[in-house]
C-alpha cells in the first residue's frame, strides 16, 4: 500500500481508523455484516437452542444481535475525513490541517499536549507517531496492518 492509500487508514494521530470497528470499509464492519447476513433468521433458533441445550446463553441472543447490527451498519470515513465520532475532543484533525503535516511526528512541535485526548489515547499516540519517526510511514503501516487495534 502507498503512502496516500495509508493515509485513509491511519488518522493523523498514527490511530488506525481503518481497523476502528465504525470504519466503512473496514473489517469489523465486513465481517459483522458477513456474519449477520450468515445468522439469517436465527432469533427463533436462539431461543429454540436455550432451550434443547439447557443453554441459557443463547436467550442473550437479541442484545448480541443489537450489536452486530450497529457494527454492520457503522459509516464512518475516518478523522481525515472529518467524520469520527469517537474522538469529539479531538484536536489533531484541524491541527494537522493548520501545520500542513500529514502525522504528528512530522510537526515541530510534537510531542505536544494540544490533542484533545485522554492519557491512554495520547500516550499510544505518541508511541505510534514515534514509530512511524524512527522506521516510516510505510513501514509501520506493514507492521501494523494485520494487528487488531483493539488490544
Amino acid at each position: 500500500m502507498d503512502y496516500q492509500q495509508i493515509k485513509t487508514r491511519l488518522a493523523p494521530c498514527g490511530i488506525h481508523c481503518g481497523k476502528c470497528f465504525a470504519f466503512i470499509d473496514g473489517d469489523i464492519k465486513k465481517h459483522s455484516h458477513g456474519l449477520k447476513e450468515s445468522l439469517g433468521n436465527f432469533d427463533m433458533y436462539a431461543q429454540r437452542f436455550a432451550e434443547l441445550l439447557n443453554e441459557p446463553l443463547f436467550e442473550k441472543y437479541p442484545v448480541f444481535k443489537e450489536v452486530l447490527t450497529y457494527l454492520s451498519a457503522e459509516e464512518c470515513k475516518g478523522c481525515r475525513e472529518e467524520s469520527c465520532n469517537l474522538f469529539k475532543d479531538c484536536k489533531v484533525r484541524s491541527c494537522h490541517l493548520d501545520k500542513k503535516v500529514d502525522f504528528c511526528f512530522q510537526c515541530p512541535e510534537f510531542p505536544c499536549n494540544n490533542t484533545g485526548f485522554d492519557q491512554h489515547l495520547y500516550n499510544r499516540s505518541v508511541d505510534i507517531n514515534m514509530r512511524m519517526r524512527a522506521i516510516g510511514v510505510e513501514k509501520y503501516y506493514d507492521e501494523i496492518k494485520d494487528e487488531p487495534r483493539y488490544k
